[in-house]
């Protein structure tokens, strides 16, 4: 779309979606993202003064990546150019660097390039912008739901800067419903429209964070109900629950949001919360997540947050996972949040994960220790070399127990807490241990 074709739209919108006609025309308008374009932040001012350089807007849908792009369009001096990757190809992208560079020698107009969805470009289309984003022939607005450090090159990320949208808050998604809502040029204002409180709360919590959500929904609901002898459009909790249907799941379960949500997940097992525990994993498995993923995330929590403080933890872990794997959804989830809450219900200890971490670096920086000839394997031409000689069988004594050494210059790996059943354990080795070092200072 060029900059002519740009300001023609926006003067003629009677025909477009609401979230389109509602998209915001100016800063002030412009709601949520107060982290990134609040007063005095660095990309007002740089929108402001029209001294912008090339940007990276990512996050969810709906949270105003292209609308504030469009903003940038309205204010700037540059000629501004407006392509989808999805539908623009190597050959329409040299186009427009021609163009450009004509533009900037003929007038000394610079170009900026706004490129929905960036991430569709493969590697070799994303080199093709290089050379003139290099020599400053265009300023590249690139916008992308996924995260551009993965999924966008190097190189291109190097010379833009990079700005996190997020999921736009209860806050400013009620200000972009009243203003749709009372609005009379662009939005419902010429409706006589009755909108609950309730059907308000139900829009805006089941919107996701999504400003274009909302506002669909919010004209759908409008338009189809019916004028009642009164002459008003009655919005209630009906109404928005038919025109909403059913709550986003804002879950990518190749991106970000699959990490972001697993971790979630992993850290209210390990901070014992149940409630948000079953929570994070309600909504992973409502979006599709593999059980299977989940029951082994579950299993490595109950290792690494819990072991020894509560070692059944373990073995309904295990136990989930297989059940899981011969049962299958949609009973699985029953399985996985059984296993899942008893994790994050367990005493903690991360003493055994310390052990074997602590035990790694001894290998690699600490001493250099071979194996005491009493332990060694004592097959029949060994024992000529004194191999296996000496070894005391600890069944043989009381107690199930006697002094040895089992390695030379010994420290202490594991420190056990005293969480569950593993303050047993560390009763029983303290005296162990009591005994270990009384025998070395003789």
């Amino acid at each position: 779309m060029n900059q002519t074709d740009f300001f023609s739209e926006v003067a003629n919108q009677g025909s477009k979606p609401l979230a389109v006609r509602m998209s915001p025309c100016d800063l002030e308008e412009f709601m949520g993202q107060d982290n990134i374009i609040g007063n005095d932040k660095l990309l007002r001012r740089a929108i402001e003064t029209d001294s912008l350089g090339s940007v990276i807007f990512f996050g969810p849908p709906g949270s105003g990546k292209s609308a504030l792009a469009r903003i940038i369009a309205l204010k700037t001096k540059s000629y501004f150019e407006e392509v989808n990757a999805v539908t623009i190809g190597i050959s329409g992208i040299k186009k427009i660097m021609e163009s450009a560079k004509s533009r900037l020698e003929l007038s000394g107009k610079k170009t900026i390039l706004m490129l929905d969805e960036i991430h569709h470009f493969n590697r070799s289309q994303q080199d093709a912008l290089l050379p003139d984003l290099e020599r400053g022939i265009i300023t590249l607005i690139g916008i992308t739901t996924k995260n551009p450090f993965f999924y966008i090159n190097a190189a291109i990320v190097s010379r833009a800067t990079v700005f996190e949208f997020n999921s736009l808050p209860q806050k400013a998604l009620s200000a972009i419903m009243e203003s749709a809502l009372n609005d009379k040029n662009k939005g419902l204002g010429k409706h006589n429209i009755m909108v609950s409180e309730e059907a308000k709360k139900y829009l805006i919590a089941n919107s996701g964070g999504d400003a274009r959500r909302l506002l669909n929904a919010l004209e759908i609901g409008v338009l189809l109900t019916k004028i009642n002898k009164d002459g008003v459009r009655v919005f209630d909790i009906n109404v928005a629950q038919e025109s909403m249907q059913k709550k986003a799941v804002v879950y990518d379960r190749s991106g970000d949001s699959h990490y972001d949500h697993i971790s979630a997940f992993i850290k209210s097992m390990r901070g014992t919360d149940p409630d948000a525990t079953v929570y994070w994993l309600a909504k992973m498995l409502a979006a599709g997540e593999d059980p299977r993923f989940i029951a082994r995330r579950i299993i490595i929590c109950a290792s690494e947050d819990i072991g020894i403080a509560d070692p059944r933890a373990l073995i309904l872990a295990v136990s989930a996972l297989n059940a899981v794997e011969f049962i299958g959804m949609p009973e699985a989830r029953i399985i996985v949040a059984q296993a899942a809450i008893y994790v994050a219900c367990a005493p903690k200890s991360n003493a055994s994960y310390l052990a074997i971490e602590n035990a790694l670096a001894e290998v690699k920086n600490g001493k250099d220790r071979n194996v005491p000839n009493h332990l060694k394997t004592s097959t029949l031409y060994r024992k000529e070399l004194g191999h296996g000689k000496g070894y005391k069988y600890p069944h043989d004594f009381e107690g199930h127990y006697v002094k040895q050494e089992y390695w030379t210059d010994p420290v202490e790996l594991y420190t056990p807490t005293k969480e569950g059943y593993e303050d047993k354990i560390r009763e029983r080795l303290f005296g162990f241990r009591k005994i270990r070092k009384k025998k070395s200072e003789i």
